[in-house]
């Protein structure tokens, strides 16, 4: 039980181990994935669609025996009367439980198809993860296209487009020269009560947040920027059609949604589908937070960064155990491979991630705290970035960094790779 408040062996290797760049190079990367499993396959991935689809119907049918269930035990069985309201609100929990970490496998069901890995037809990817997202609220190209981007720029502090780090500057914060430690506490230290709050408020709404105003996006966006504008910043001109077409199903849905709910009423509503929503958004916001923002992984800027050196920097988490590697696509136990190869379908990352292993050895980024201890660590250690150098890590509360750089951390010229298709 104590394990779940400590942080890994892992993580404190990595902590205890100074930093420098990888020596690997992209072409060994490469080399070291069989070709084999680049292949994709429609029949395969529909196997696994038919099997997201078919467990939140199940879980929806067995939602609406719940409470005639509960109260089936007072009435027929001759159950005590509190034993009613704990069995229904329990299995409720359970349900809500459930069913958002399904729709969150539809939810990642549709990143996967925005990659192209459910066919090898573009349009059969963008119906299946438009339809898919949809269902969940996503805007499916909006969201495409700055995934993408990121993508393009993982962790490169000037061009990355999500969790980009706040700087010294930023907080106003004086020069590390003439900082006290009383500045970074008045600035940083809060009570747990606080935080959990703050915390609380990123997991249930920092998606809606980000969609609609670029909240951890690059500063370099204008305010008012978001997801839903066909002119926003964020989008090229030749996406547009995609963005108007991400909203028309958003309305569509909403419409699809109001006219249930006239016919089920607002409390089915919530415990149907508005509660496994919002957790739902809660396991995608709490995945992809954690994947690039720890204390033992590095930024860069453009001076030393490259595609490998940004892919590599990142972390694989058991998420949810088999739970998480089931419904979440293997896209947070093997979320490595997939920056390095995000055109390899998901049932084939494990096998690409027993490769790296090999390959990059003390250099590969995992982390098996407990995700809940590893999302608190983050969130309440990872306060700002400097302003200058090259390569940075988040530093604490304290103003200090997790890590130190290896004495011939800077000595190897940058050679800036293009992503592995």
């Amino acid at each position: 039980m104590l394990s779940l408040f400590k942080d890994s062996p892992e993580y404190l290797a990595r902590k205890a181990r100074p930093f420098s760049p990888t020596k690997v190079t992209i072409a060994e990367v490469h080399a070291a994935v069989p070709k084999h499993l680049f292949e994709k396959s429609f029949f395969t991935a529909s196997l696994y669609i038919a099997r997201d689809v078919l467990s939140a119907v199940v879980l929806y049918k067995l939602g609406w025996q719940i409470e005639p269930f509960a109260a089936s035990l007072v009435n027929n069985y001759g159950a005590p009367a509190y034993v009613e309201p704990l069995t229904k609100w329990g299995l409720w929990g359970a349900y809500w439980i459930a069913q958002s970490v399904v729709l969150a496998g539809w939810w990642c069901m549709a990143h996967e198809a925005g990659h192209g890995n459910v066919s090898t037809k573009k349009w059969l990817n963008n119906l299946t993860g438009y339809l898919l997202h949809t269902f969940v609220l996503a805007p499916y190209f909006a969201w495409r296209s700055t995934h993408h981007s990121h993508h393009k720029a993982t962790v490169s502090i000037e061009r990355d487009e999500n969790y980009v780090p706040r700087t010294r500057s930023d907080f106003k914060l004086p020069a590390a020269s003439k900082a006290r430690l009383a500045d970074y506490h008045e600035l940083f230290e809060e009570t747990p009560i606080y935080t959990v709050a703050r915390m609380l408020i990123m997991q249930l709404l920092g998606w809606q947040i980000y969609l609609c105003l670029d909240t951890m996006g690059s500063p370099r966006h204008p305010k008012g920027t978001n997801h839903f504008q066909p002119s926003s910043p964020l989008f090229k001109p030749h996406e547009r059609n995609g963005i108007i077409a991400s909203n028309v199903g958003l309305t569509v849905m909403s419409c699809i949604l109001y006219m249930w709910t006239q016919t089920v009423g607002l409390s089915a509503f919530i415990k149907f589908y508005f509660v496994p929503y919002i957790l739902l958004n809660h396991w995608i916001v709490m995945l992809t937070y954690l994947h690039h923002s720890d204390p033992t992984i590095p930024m860069y800027r453009n001076t030393q960064w490259s595609y490998l050196r940004g892919a590599l920097s990142t972390v694989d988490r058991p998420l949810l155990g088999w739970a998480g590697r089931v419904y979440f696509h293997n896209v947070s136990h093997d979320h490595i491979a997939h920056h390095l190869f995000s055109n390899i379908a998901w049932y084939n990352q494990p096998y690409v991630t027993e490769e790296l292993k090999k390959l990059l050895g003390d250099e590969y980024n995992s982390d098996s705290t407990n995700s809940f201890r590893a999302l608190y660590r983050t969130f309440t250690q990872c306060c700002f970035v400097e302003d200058e150098g090259d390569i940075v890590f988040y530093k604490n509360q304290d103003g200090k960094a997790a890590r130190e750089f290896a004495p011939d951390a800077f000595d190897r010229p940058t050679v800036v790779a293009k992503k592995v298709d």
